[in-house]
């Protein structure tokens, strides 16, 4: 077992791990139960004020794991029990005000909500708008941001505190970026899975030899473990996966058609940019901030469903399962499914819980061989890596150089930026990358390990792949028929 990041991350997987075993043996619904005792048995707690509590948290873990998920629900949910009821106040004054003659903090505050009360300043809450002017004038950095972590994390601004102070997501304004479940310290919001029909499925597949059950990855695996990628696939097809499927192959697909899309539309037609599509969580972000720019978006699925249409031309019994470091998969593939296309969804978390409940030793499995996609394919698991992968396409058109330019935004701070330009209709740039996570899919909440260095091991990834273009990499495939638009 590897070594998590967080003891959230780890009462996680061993809660994805229990709910495995017993679906496996087929006595999940009789002893799901017991799961709460089996990680914690005893009397002394981990954290928590009491084991008791912390049993209850993990039987509300127990239940999202083993939830359906459906169409227009959200796959972000509160953890109710979880809640640590963080400071509601944004702003607080510590110990270490002086009570200074200048008073700047008292000045700054335009709304009178700060007075000095037995030599130190203190802030009335029923004034404070939590400007932050204060903190900054203050000169002994004696004023604290107590934001709350997962508020500060959700850059849609999707999370409300209810009267009792506990978190509340609103779901017409979440994207399902996951960014408030890796940022909460007490693991108290959390994504649902699907981990239970995953099994089942696998489970049928080594049973019948009928069944074939594709595992497409994402290219950002690399950065997840210390194993080469032949042991990572020879691991996923260990589980009973009858084949691993790069993504980046539809990632090459995306690339290719969102070039030629970009030509059509931006350098012959009239519209002044264009939005990728790949990243469901900044196309969410879109629709729901920024409405008025939907029709600028690639009329191009996913690399995800990509791959997944591709398997399906090849082997129309075929079952894919999407295996990744996003959450926001979850939501893209409840949208398909409403639109007939089913796929099942996963993160690199669920497939490490998967990996160790059917006790497989990744170091000790055979190397198999992986040679599906392009080197721009594979890269379009860093920032920057879509836009690289449609310039190469574009250069194929013999067009000027200023024909293509590209903005890259890294993380929804950027995005948002971006888009505000373009609504103002002041962009100089025509075609943005956008990326909700920062650093891209390395970036993405339900990694194992999130590390900025890791752009390396994805370079060298992507230096390895036997076709350099993606004319190479498509030319082995039969994709003349495939049809790549959004079904809605």
């Amino acid at each position: 077992m590897r070594t998590f990041e967080t003891d959230v991350q780890w009462i996680r997987y061993e809660v994805l791990k229990k709910v495995i075993q017993k679906t496996i043996d087929q006595s999940f619904d009789t002893t799901k139960y017991q799961i709460p005792n089996e990680i914690l048995p005893g009397n002394k707690p981990i954290s928590r004020c009491c084991v008791y509590h912390e049993r209850a948290i993990i039987e509300e873990r127990v239940n999202l794991a083993s939830n359906l998920m459906l169409p227009g629900q959200n796959i972000i949910h509160t953890i109710e029990s979880a809640c640590d009821e963080c400071s509601r106040e944004h702003y607080t004054i510590t110990d270490s005000c002086r009570g200074c003659f200048a008073q700047r903090c008292m000045q700054a505050c335009k709304c009178g909500a700060i007075e000095k009360i037995d030599g130190k300043a203190h802030i009335d809450y029923s004034k404070c708008v939590s400007c932050g002017k204060c903190k900054e004038v203050c000169p002994f950095n004696a004023i604290v941001d107590n934001l709350k972590p997962c508020i500060r994390a959700c850059k849609g601004k999707a999370i409300q505190i209810c009267d009792d102070n506990k978190v509340k997501i609103e779901d017409e304004k979440c994207i399902s970026c996951g960014a408030c479940v890796y940022q909460c310290p007490f693991g108290a919001i959390s994504d649902q899975s699907e981990i239970i029909p995953i099994t089942k499925l696998i489970e049928q597949s080594r049973k019948d030899k009928n069944v074939n059950v594709y595992a497409v990855i994402a290219p950002a695996i690399v950065t997840q473990y210390t194993a080469n990628i032949g042991q990572i696939v020879g691991a996923i097809k260990q589980i009973g996966f009858t084949d691993v499927i790069e993504a980046a192959l539809g990632a090459d697909l995306v690339a290719y058609y969102e070039g030629k899309e970009f030509v059509e539309r931006v350098i012959e037609g009239e519209e002044s940019c264009m939005l990728t599509s790949c990243c469901p969580a900044f196309v969410s972000y879109v629709e729901k901030q920024y409405p008025e720019l939907v029709g600028n978006i690639s009329t191009m699925v996913s690399p995800m469903i990509a791959t997944r249409r591709l398997i399906k031309q090849i082997d129309d019994k075929a079952e894919v399962v999407f295996i990744g470091p996003c959450m926001a998969k979850k939501e893209e593939k409840l949208r398909y499914e409403k639109a007939g296309e089913k796929i099942y969804a996963m993160t690199f978390e669920e497939l490490e819980a998967l990996i160790d409940a059917y006790g497989i030793n990744m170091s000790e499995c055979t190397e198999e061989v992986l040679n599906n996609a392009s080197y721009f394919g594979r890269s379009f698991a860093r920032t920057g890596g879509v836009s690289d992968a449609v310039a190469s396409i574009i250069e194929t058109k013999n067009l000027p150089p200023s024909s293509y330019r590209p903005l890259v935004c890294n993380g929804l701070q950027e995005v948002d930026k971006a888009l505000k330009i373009l609504k103002m209709r002041k962009n100089t740039f025509n075609f943005i990358e956008g990326m909700a996570c920062v650093g891209g899919c390395i970036g993405g909440a339900a990694c194992l390990t999130h590390d900025p260095r890791q752009n390396k091991n994805v370079e060298i990834y992507a230096k390895k792949a036997v076709e350099k273009s993606i004319n190479d990499s498509l030319r082995v495939i039969d994709y003349t028929h495939l049809d790549l638009h959004k079904p809605y």
